[in-house]
């Protein structure tokens, strides 16, 4: 059990629920099994980011990481890698043909769940959780409230 002060816990684990249901759902319309990164991967060019370089700052991993792992995607017919025409030493993602194919049957996938979940906990639930993502957060918090001093034995 989390402590219910921690957010992010079960801010991830619904992120692994539907990423879990999602895989269950691609490979049962029989496309092959992606990796959490790959998976990662592509929703980010979905938002729009690009760039190789975009995509690791905003996963924390490695430019070469993501290299192999677009490489990898690349060679499963998922993504297309091409010269940005904007910087010719740069390269940009984009989603395949087949990888459009994939994404309509992730959408599909992404309605099964949510109407599922909102069985589960509630559709007002669902409601509110979509509020809540909709607001404007701002951006990430940079200075925090110095922590009091603890005692020292």
């Amino acid at each position: 059990m989390h402590s219910p002060d921690y957010l992010i816990v079960p801010l991830l684990e619904a992120f692994y629920w539907f990423d879990e249901g999602l895989q269950n759902y691609l490979r049962q319309q029989g496309w092959s099994e992606v990796t959490r990164p790959q998976s990662m991967i592509m929703v980010n060019v979905i938002m729009g980011v690009t760039k190789p370089s975009e995509i690791a700052r905003r996963l924390g991993i490695s430019r070469q990481a993501v290299h192999a792992t677009i490489e990898q995607m690349v060679a499963m017919d998922l993504l297309t890698l091409d010269h940005d025409p904007t910087d010719r030493r740069a390269k940009v993602v984009g989603i395949s043909k087949r990888g459009r194919r994939r994404r309509q049957d992730a959408q599909t996938a992404m309605k099964h769940l949510t109407k599922e979940l909102a069985r589960r906990i509630g559709a007002q639930n669902i409601q509110n959780l979509r509020a809540a993502f909709a607001e404007n957060w701002g951006a990430p918090l940079t200075e925090f409230p110095k922590p009091a001093q603890k005692a020292r034995s």
